[in-house]
């Protein structure tokens, strides 16, 4: 009887275990929206977002520059799953190479080029170049990047996540800017130490 018994547990653990892997992502909520505790009464301004008025008519930024609508920026977002961010390319600028780790992550680009691509699990490479509304989806946790490769015209486009924080993570910040010991770093990609130093010399932050 005990094994019998033992065996059940071990199923539900097993099955929950699965459940939790196939719903990972945002939690569901049990009401309609969440209101944080500084919040007593919500109105419509308490839904509407107002951050991105001060790139309409400016002028484009002199290096590549993301804004953010995520919970952070706007707090109504708490339990929606959603979240967007603003890419701005001046000509020539690249967004590195990163990851969403709770995201897929739908491109829109609206002004200029951009030359796209993510590398799956097999390491295979998929790239394309985006024209003016044209979408674009990277997978959910999978290593991807922007570039707009003119020279002489800005890029502007909107990303749609399935996240209210999909989250961010740089990989050269993530490699050479986080005390990851330089012979780890150096054996790891087959050269030296002198050129690991000088990698993370030219990210360090500017004074």
């Amino acid at each position: 009887m005990a094994s019998i018994t033992l065996k059940l547990v071990s199923l539900l653990i097993s099955s929950f275990a699965i459940v939790q892997m196939t719903m990972a992502g945002d939690p569901d909520i049990l009401s309609d929206f969440v209101v944080p505790p500084n919040v007593t009464n919500p109105d419509g301004t308490f839904f509407t977002f107002s951050g991105l008025r001060v790139l309409v008519g400016a002028p484009p930024p002199p290096t590549f520059k993301v804004t953010k609508v995520s919970l952070a920026e706007f707090p109504v977002l708490n339990g929606q799953s959603v979240s967007y961010a603003v890419l701005q390319f001046p000509a020539g600028t690249t967004n590195p190479p990163h990851t969403h780790p709770r995201s897929a992550e739908l491109l829109f680009l609206l002004e200029g080029s951009l030359q796209v691509g993510f590398v799956d699990t097999t390491n295979k490479l998929f790239t394309q170049t985006l024209q003016v509304g044209d979408i674009f989806v990277f997978p959910k946790g999978l290593v991807h990047f922007q570039f707009n490769a003119d020279v002489q015209k800005p890029a502007l486009a909107i990303s749609a996540f399935g996240s209210a924080n999909a989250g961010t993570v740089s990989l050269p910040t993530a490699l050479f800017a986080t005390g990851i010991d330089d012979n780890v770093l150096a054996i790891s990609f087959k050269t030296d130490v002198t050129t690991i130093k000088a990698l993370k010399a030219g990210l360090a932050p500017k004074p």
